[in-house]
């Protein structure tokens, strides 16, 4: 399997990771903190405000898009993998595969089959049957 992806991914990634972890909650922290301290010093002034708003502001923006990147990869590796658990699963109806992909009028018809399958299949285990779909085996 090639593992490669583009600058932009691997950036995205990294920084998804870096941002993620404990420390760089304490950066920010630590940042906001010595903002504050250092507002005596500047009188509470518009400059003074307009550091943090700008600063937090640009973060913000560019995180964004760095966020929506990695989201977007890790949506798309989890689709993938549930297809093949579709693909692979004997009895597993291959019209699930790439769901995600079909319009939504045919989406709500799906959902409705599988809603109704669902009240089916309480209903049964109410009666005390089974909702596998194969029957009980029980010890002698």
């Amino acid at each position: 399997m090639i593992y490669s992806s583009s600058p932009f991914s691997r950036f995205a990634k990294w920084t998804a990771r870096a941002t993620g972890h404990p420390a760089a909650f304490m950066i920010a922290a630590s940042i906001i903190v010595v903002w504050g301290i250092t507002g005596p010093i500047f009188q509470y002034s518009d400059t003074w405000q307009l550091v943090i708003n700008t600063g937090t502001t640009i973060v913000t923006f560019l995180m964004v898009f760095l966020i929506q990147n990695t989201q977007n990869r890790d949506s798309h590796a989890v689709q993938l993998k549930l297809d093949e658990l579709i693909r692979a699963a004997s009895g597993a109806h291959n019209a699930l595969l790439d769901l995600e992909e079909i319009e939504e009028a045919d989406l709500e018809r799906f959902r409705a089959r599988y809603e109704e399958l669902a009240r089916t299949a309480r209903e049964a285990l109410r009666r005390g049957e089974l909702d596998t779909g194969t029957p009980e085996v029980r010890p002698d």
